[in-house]
């Protein structure tokens, strides 16, 4: 599988390993290919700059002074040409290294001794994005590796986006988890187990953000995010409707958006729904607030809001079951003050004006939402 990315005030294309059974696919090849469709097809210009190389990159074997290298048949250029490849197409290069004895897959890993001599081989490489997992390291070696990793980058001298695997070897939540030092040492951080290509999956993440949400928001802002794992649009497990549920709840989260599929053969509706402007530029926006979750009717209906800069906010109306569904509301009732505000519906680029008193349904589709980028004259109130 693969990915591209984008991330909250550090904007990424991502790309991550198949099977060892399509081997040859994973090759330089497939990451200047999906550098030439992020700037011939848009992406870049939307803010999807990163293209980061996961798991399965390198060579079984160190080399003779210790450092890690790609693998020649995969990578016979070098890292570097690669790096430089992006660079000169404005785009950025991401790659992935495990502090344990290997990596998830079994290739070299990068334990306590090893780190400092990494860090400062992807700097040579010219590498702006690590990804540091967690695979085959114990609790102790995490709780030195991790902030280790943070200072050696820093060491370098050049700046490398730092994404931190360690709260999911840490059960995921306080008080194992010290969110405080993740924010001083990690840029971003993943919270919880990877994801799949399937609804089951995305909605498990969903759930389990928004129910830890009170701890999750104050220790979210820019440049330290919590990270709900990979967008699967565009790949096989999602409709158009889940696809801009995953889309909008991503954005009202304010994670980063790492894209997983395959540029070259995208449809047109996962396309349309991974490049619209306004999901992303309120997944985007520069306040970094993570939005909540405020109201959760049994299974009937969801609706989250996220503040945003220039006293704007997003709303969204998730439906879970394979019904549509009429909710009935106001704004006045989710919790916004006296004032008549501008509604654009994010996925049917349509405008209107409401009332806070003035009653409205919202018809969503089965497993679908309904996202609006809500303006007003007044501010919100929280009550």
């Amino acid at each position: 599988m693969w990915h591209c990315s984008l991330h909250s005030s550090l904007l990424t294309p991502y790309i991550i390993p198949p099977s060892h059974e399509t081997f040859l696919c994973f090759s330089e090849t497939l990451f200047t290919d999906m550098a030439d469709r992020l700037l011939e097809d848009g992406w870049r210009d939307l803010g999807y700059v990163y293209v980061n190389i996961d798991d399965c990159w390198s060579s079984m074997e160190r080399d003779e002074k210790g450092r890690l290298q790609p693998d020649p048949k995969r990578f016979p250029g070098g890292i570097p040409k690669l790096a430089r490849y992006m660079h000169d197409r404005g785009l950025k290069l991401g790659i992935y290294a495990d502090m344990g004895t290997d990596t998830c897959e079994g290739y070299p890993g990068t334990p306590l001794d090893k780190i400092e001599i990494d860090a400062q081989t992807f700097a040579d490489w010219e590498v702006d994005m690590l990804k540091f997992d967690g695979c085959h390291s114990n609790a102790s070696e995490q709780e030195q590796g991790y902030p280790l990793m943070s200072k050696s980058l820093n060491a370098t001298g050049r700046p490398i986006g730092y994404a931190c695997s360690w709260p999911v070897y840490q059960d995921c939540l306080p008080p194992k988890v010290n969110f405080t030092q993740l924010g001083e040492i990690c840029n971003l951080w993943r919270n919880y187990y990877d994801i799949e290509d399937s609804w089951d999956s995305v909605q498990e993440v969903i759930d389990w953000f928004f129910d830890h949400q009170d701890v999750l928001i104050p220790v979210a802002g820019p440049g330290r995010w919590n990270d709900p794992d990979m967008l699967v649009i565009g790949n096989f497990g999602l409709n158009m409707d889940q696809s801009r549920t995953q889309m909008a709840l991503w954005a009202i989260m304010a994670a980063p958006l790492y894209m997983s599929n395959d540029l070259r053969s995208i449809s047109s509706g996962a396309r349309s729904i991974l490049q619209n402007k306004v999901a992303i530029s309120i997944n985007q926006d520069p306040m970094g607030i993570q939005g909540r979750r405020i109201v959760k009717e049994g299974s009937r209906i969801e609706v989250f809001w996220r503040p945003l800069s220039n006293n704007t906010s997003a709303l969204v109306f998730f439906r879970r079951k394979n019904t549509h569904y009429c909710y009935e509301t106001s704004l006045r009732r989710l919790n916004y003050t006296a004032g008549s505000y501008k509604i654009f519906d994010v996925f049917t680029e349509t405008n209107m004006t409401l009332k806070d008193s003035t009653d409205f349904v919202v018809t969503v589709n089965p497993t679908g939402v309904v996202m609006w980028h809500v303006s007003a004259p007044t501010k919100l109130n929280l009550r």
